[in-house]
């Protein structure tokens, strides 16, 4: 994604993107929750989100050093409220509830940024 276009957009493009990646993750552990000594892995939004919200600097000049315009997403592995006799660290229930949030956050992001493309067409249009 370009800067000027990161920057009209904001962070719902961003925070689109990261909910898509917490998803696929989500995914993984739904459909490893029988397979033998998988743990389920997540990652922090929060955390994602403070690295992503701290000032960044646009590259004006080759030689300068790259600005990190993304979430920074560190995956972790999520411990168990319970063990397992076959190792595996899925909590179904906690799982898909985590699924199910994820998705809604995801369609809250897609709304914002549905509005703010037709607030740009509508100005761009002059309607």
């Amino acid at each position: 994604m370009s800067a000027q276009v990161g920057s009209i957009l904001g962070k719902q493009a961003q925070g689109l993107y990261f909910h898509a990646q917490r998803a696929e993750l989500l995914a993984a552990n739904i459909a490893n929750a029988e397979t033998p000594g998988y743990r389920a892995r997540d990652v922090d939004f929060r955390s994602a989100l403070r690295t992503a919200s701290a000032e960044r600097l646009e590259q004006s000049h080759a030689g300068h050093m790259q600005a990190n315009s993304g979430f920074d997403t560190q995956v972790f592995y999520r411990k168990p409220a319970q063990g397992s006799i076959n190792g595996n660290g899925v909590d179904m229930p906690m799982e898909q509830s985590a699924y199910a949030e994820n998705a809604v956050r995801y369609q809250v992001n897609l709304r914002f940024l549905d509005g703010k493309i037709k607030g740009l067409m509508l100005a761009l249009r002059g309607d």
